[in-house]
């Protein structure tokens, strides 16, 4: 992390330019800090002595023998050099090879009589054993157990290596540039490092890659632990730290405005949570500094609603608010339920629109030229106060009357560069508001969206209804998936309807559903392409759904006219089709509270979050939901077991955690921000959530005393070696 001159010394000028030149290119190491902060992936002993008599095939092994004799082959007429040496400790005899160039250090140090260790893997060769190209340390004719001991315990570190580029030659190079490490600038605060008892940086390089003990091991990773979560920490704390300056139109909603007479006609009263996450949106809407604020919900728990009374909040104020969604599919839906909910106070302008009427436009890509004129038109004006689209609202041609608030809906879909490019449609920054669906555990959300304050929904609102999951083994079991068909069937006959969701369409191209994941190793296995739409649609249209109305969504219908995308939507929505065959494209805001059943085909191809979200489509009125994940997944594989995971508990926090346990961090941490996992290197953010909590407020603290660190000139090289461009991009857009 630290950027001082003898840490930015280029490798090739130590190393050698080949081995530079592998290293940067396939670990992105370029300079001694680089290779510093290279560390072992873990440690192997060299272990306990092995008697010569008693060596186990394929194992690593560490003996104390003396060389019996030693001679040099040729062969490939004399061009290969092999040297034999074999060595004895009195309980039996072995022979050590080596080849190559690497023959003449051992040829004139492994002289018969000398005592040495010899450390390797055994192998068989002409039937008989041998250790190929062993590690070794001479003994000295004096040289008592101690000596031994300490060299057949020593740990040996393993490094993440590449092709031509092992471990050892890896640490081969940092025993060139380790003594760099007493040049390494600290970033923590001297205060913070004594009162936490923590190691100073070179010794904490030193113990990292040439450890004596365990015990040197642990006390480096909690050093660099720390290193990594307090410079991350920092530059969102700055980034927090930048936006309480920068000025922002303060929003108060009229006395008895468009917001009051919404919440007038609600049918319901608001839940406990969606009253105090709302005033902690009001109160950061009426400061003079942009509002950055993370929704998280559960599947249900009212979010739409909550933005929606912020933004009539800010439409009451005089401003304009955006909302941001994914998908076509989603922006209509949003829209249809947001018109639906405000009923005659959207028709602002309009005969028959209440006194407090605003008008609600959708613009998406695939509109037609007149309607996009329309509602271009309605923006620039201010006559429309909400405005709900794709990223169709983020091109050049949309200009706003007065932008102040920005809603953007499931965050892990959404780049920053969008994000960021919409607040630059304001005057002034606007509000900004990100809800996401998918739980995330505290310290990512720390980690990840460490810039935004988080306010959490998790209470379901009253009149939502239990959902039933269950693992349908169709393989194993396949009267289950007969019975699973007739559970549809009677969800029907009940009045209801269901979702059947596969991981393809199925038209004439391969296309696995984006939301699909890319094929595991069980996949592999199996070779079977995924289940698609318009086949099993077929299927169950012709056999066990024959009768019904089962029709197909996916995300290359055209959206609009007979048959597209939204027709298909509004007519599922009105009951007129029982069972809709469809991709991911239902994946989120799809709100239909008669469907009760979902069917998910192929459910191991698809995250523990995205089966979560799925199976929010459903328990959306006052009948139970019913979730059946079906799959062909053995019962022992990881994927069956993901599966009863998800089967087992609605929690999507719970579920979120087991997700990231199951997958590496680094895909969390990539998807939603470029750039900063490669700086987490010893930090996990899932089991160090204690030491990111404290270095979340020991970086607020030193941040509100020294916003531009005068104090602290290491910290702020650290912090300037962290903030690449990519990752300043990042922050500086979050």
């Amino acid at each position: 992390m630290e950027r001082v001159p003898v840490l930015d010394e280029p490798l090739k000028k130590l190393l050698g330019a080949a081995t530079a030149k592998v290293m940067d290119e396939h670990l992105g190491l370029r300079t001694v800090g680089d290779l510093l902060h290279h560390y072992p992936r873990r440690y192997e002993e060299r272990g306990q002595l092995t008697a010569l008599s008693e060596l186990p095939l394929d194992e690593d092994v560490t003996v104390v023998a003396q060389v019996a004799d030693a001679r040099v082959h040729t062969f490939n007429g004399g061009r290969g050099q092999r040297l034999e040496i074999t060595i004895t400790d009195g309980s039996g005899r072995l022979q050590l090879v080596f080849f190559g160039r690497g023959i003449h250090k051992p040829h004139k140090e492994l002289l018969p009589g000398s005592r040495a260790m010899f450390a390797g893997k055994v192998s068989v060769f002409n039937r008989r054993l041998q250790l190929a190209h062993p590690t070794y340390a001479k003994l000295g004719a004096d040289s008592g157990e101690d000596e031994v001991d300490s060299w057949a315990g020593a740990l040996i570190p393993i490094y993440p290596a590449c092709k031509g580029l092992e471990s050892w030659k890896i640490a081969k190079a940092v025993d060139a540039v380790l003594p760099s490490a007493q040049d390494a600038a600290d970033p923590l605060p001297p205060a913070l490092r004594e009162g936490r008892g923590l190691t100073g940086l070179p010794d904490a390089l030193r113990k990292i890659h040439r450890p004596a003990t365990k015990a040197d091991v642990a006390a480096a990773r909690e050093r660099l632990k720390w290193d990594e979560a307090f410079v991350l920490q920092v530059a969102l704390a700055r980034r927090r730290h930048a936006d309480t300056q920068l000025p922002a139109v303060p929003r108060r909603p009229a006395a008895d405005g468009l917001l009051t007479a919404f919440d007038a006609k609600l049918p319901f009263t608001l839940t406990e949570g969606q009253q105090k996450v709302s005033a902690e949106i009001f109160h950061d809407l009426s400061t003079e500094h942009p509002m950055h604020r993370l929704l998280q919900g559960e599947v249900g728990s009212g979010k739409t609603l909550v933005a929606l009374r912020a933004m009539l909040a800010v439409v009451d104020a005089g401003g304009q608010a955006a909302m941001l969604a994914p998908t076509e599919v989603l922006a209509q839906q949003h829209h249809r339920s947001v018109v639906e909910m405000m009923g005659e106070l959207a028709e602002g302008g309009m005969l028959g629109g209440s006194e407090h009427a605003t008008k609600v436009v959708l613009l998406t890509g695939s509109m037609g030229a007149a309607a996009r004129r329309q509602a271009l038109l309605d923006l620039v004006t201010g006559e429309a106060g909400i405005v709900i689209g794709t990223h169709a609202l983020i091109e050049d041609k949309v200009q706003f009357h007065d932008l102040g608030l920005v809603v953007v809906d499931e965050q892990h879909r959404f780049g920053v560069e969008q994000r960021d490019a919409l607040r630059g449609r304001a005057k002034q920054p606007p509000h900004l508001l990100v809800m996401t669906a998918t739980p995330i555990p505290r310290t990512v959300a720390m980690t990840v969206f460490g810039d935004l304050e988080t306010s959490v929904l998790d209470q379901l609102p009253a009149g939502r209804s239990p959902i039933a999951s269950h693992v349908v083994p169709a393989a194993d079991k396949p009267h289950f998936l007969a019975r699973a068909w007739e559970r549809v069937r009677e969800e029907v006959e009940n009045g209801h309807q269901a979702y059947v969701v596969c991981p393809r369409i199925g038209d004439d191209e391969d296309d696995t559903a984006k939301g699909a994941q890319k094929k595991s190793p069980e996949d592999e296995a199996e070779k079977r392409p995924p289940l698609a739409v318009v086949e099993i649609a077929e299927q169950l249209r012709t056999g066990p759904l024959a009768g019904l109305k089962v029709e197909i969504l996916h995300g290359r219908m055209a959206p609009d006219g007979p048959g597209g995308k939204d027709d298909v939507m509004r007519r599922f929505a009105a009951g007129d089709i029982d069972v809709l065959v469809a991709t991911t494209v239902i994946e989120v805001g799809v709100n239909v509270p008669n469907a009760t059943a979902i069917v998910i085909m192929d459910a191991d191809r698809f995250g523990v979050s995205q089966l979560h979200q799925l199976r929010g489509r459903v328990g959306r009125g006052s009948a139970p939901g019913l979730c059946l994940l079906v799959t062909e997944m053995s019962e022992a594989s990881p994927a069956r077991q993901r599966l009863t995971a998800v089967a087992s508990t609605l929690d999507g926090f719970e579920l979120s955690r087991i997700d990231l346990e199951q997958r590496r961090e680094g895909d969390v941490l990539g998807q939603a921000q470029s750039g900063v996992r490669s700086s987490l290197r010893v930090l996990s953010v899932l089991e160090d959530e204690e030491v990111i909590a404290a270095a979340r407020e020991e970086a607020a603290a030193v941040v509100a005393s020294d916003p531009d660190l005068t104090r602290l000139p290491e910290l702020r090289t650290a912090l300037d070696a962290l903030l690449d461009k990519e990752r300043e991009e990042y922050l500086e857009k979050g």
